[in-house]
């Protein structure tokens, strides 16, 4: 395969993953232009209640799921195949940028999720599946390290220049054109410069049928489901970063004599300082925990997710210093979130026999709908119960982490069963 270095301290990769890197980059800067920013908007500008957002925000993972199961099977079709996917992914999450930029009510709010839902459920797989197309062994944890890189880093630049966007003009809409038009300049890319990564064989059948069958052997790979369980409980906590976290920083947080919430200033700098972290912490947390399984690095991730819930509970309880405790608390999560990501989805190219690569890491990706299914609304209604509530959320979801400990345990048990069981056989 032809290679692409970058730099002598960068990861030597095919040169189509530096590009899909490149695409996923620009679609990310346009999400970070409204993901912080949306909840915040449609309380204090639509005037909804923090639920009514948290359920209109988290309506879109139902239409994701959808999405997933139709990505997954494209993926693995012969007349769709990876490419064919995701442009269709980026033309209608591109539309429902649009309509979320028109949006003045908690209908518009909920249609325009679903639609985006169904576009991010789509792009999820085939994005996902060409990097370990593209890439294998420790090459395709690196890929997916650098991939995730390249969202964090995009996130990192919509986030700052959308707070100094809203800083400036106080539009919050035109967030959300811009983030649209972020998703057309990803057709552009994908159109251009990807070719299809999938390449079927001759026998392979590709008829509803077939697929349907794909997805039956995912949903009875046991260790598969097992890994699925503390899937949903890690992007669950994703989602509290991005959609429950900033509204409790500015509604939540008593800042000097007025008690009053973090600016919206502070909060922009606050994410962008998270985001950086994950940007440059992601390619070595990559390499000091390769020493470790799949299974023991998502450990570590969970232990800090619960250390930074921590740290984010103190930071509303406490009278003073509470914003080195919010910097403290994103900290460690940024530093679990790079520890999760490039992990699980190796893990699940792993479990995936090549011809269903496409179907198991729709699996993997159906886990990011269902945290964010229950998520929004979970953290909305902590928010609506007052400040009590608000600042034990964040406590609950740090007891939350043994659990995530226990079914990990319980994954590397049966992952080290499985390769006993392939020497014997061989």
């Amino acid at each position: 395969m032809p290679k692409f270095q970058l730099s002598s301290w960068l990861p030597r990769l095919p040169h189509q993953v530096w590009i899909l890197a490149a695409g996923r980059f620009l679609s990310q800067s346009g999400t970070g232009f409204t993901l912080f920013y949306a909840p915040i908007f449609f309380v204090d500008r639509v005037g909804l209640s923090a639920t009514a957002v948290g359920i209109g925000l988290g309506s879109g993972s139902v239409s994701g799921i959808f999405g997933r199961v139709l990505g997954g099977s494209f993926c693995d079709s012969k007349f769709w195949g990876r490419r064919r996917t995701l442009l269709l992914a980026a033309m209608i999450s591109a539309a429902a940028s649009f309509m979320l930029a028109a949006t003045h009510d908690f209908a518009g709010l909920v249609a325009g999720n679903l639609l985006m839902g169904l576009g991010v459920g789509l792009y999820w797989p085939p994005t996902e599946t060409m990097v370990a197309d593209l890439t294998e062994g420790e090459q395709r944890q690196e890929a997916f390290a650098l991939t995730r890189l390249a969202d964090n880093l995009g996130l990192q630049v919509g986030i700052i220049f959308g707070g100094v966007l809203i800083a400036v003009t106080g539009n919050y809409r035109s967030l959300f054109i811009i983030d649209g038009i972020s998703f057309i300049v990803l057709f552009a890319v994908v159109a251009i410069a990807i070719s299809e990564t999938y390449k079927p064989s001759a026998a392979t059948d590709a008829s509803p049928k077939n697929l349907k069958n794909g997805w039956m052997v995912a949903l009875n790979d046991r260790t598969l489901l097992v890994y699925a369980s503390v899937n949903i409980l890690f992007t669950l906590y994703i989602s509290q970063i991005q959609t429950t976290m900033p509204l409790y920083f500015s509604k939540f947080v008593p800042v000097g004599t007025s008690g009053e919430g973090f600016s919206t200033g502070t909060i922009t700098v606050l994410f962008a300082f998270s985001t950086f972290l994950t940007v440059a912490l992601q390619l070595p947390i990559l390499k000091a925990l390769r020493l470790f399984s799949h299974p023991k690095a998502l450990m570590i991730s969970a232990l800090l997710w619960g250390m930074g819930f921590i740290a984010i509970g103190l930071t509303g309880m406490a009278t003073t210093g509470n914003l080195l405790l919010a910097v403290l608390g994103l900290s460690f999560l940024s530093v679990a979130t790079v520890a999760y990501t490039p992990f699980a989805s190796a893990l699940v190219v792993d479990l995936a026999p090549e011809s269903l690569r496409g179907v198991y890491l729709a699996v993997n990706s159906q886990c990011w709908a269902i945290g964010y299914l229950i998520g929004p609304p979970l953290g909305g209604l902590a928010l609506d119960q007052g400040k009590w509530g608000a600042d034990n959320f964040w406590l609950g979801l740090a007891l939350s982490v043994i659990v995530a400990v226990v079914i990990l345990q319980k994954l590397d048990r049966m992952l080290k069963e499985k390769i006993i069981a392939k020497k014997q056989l061989l």
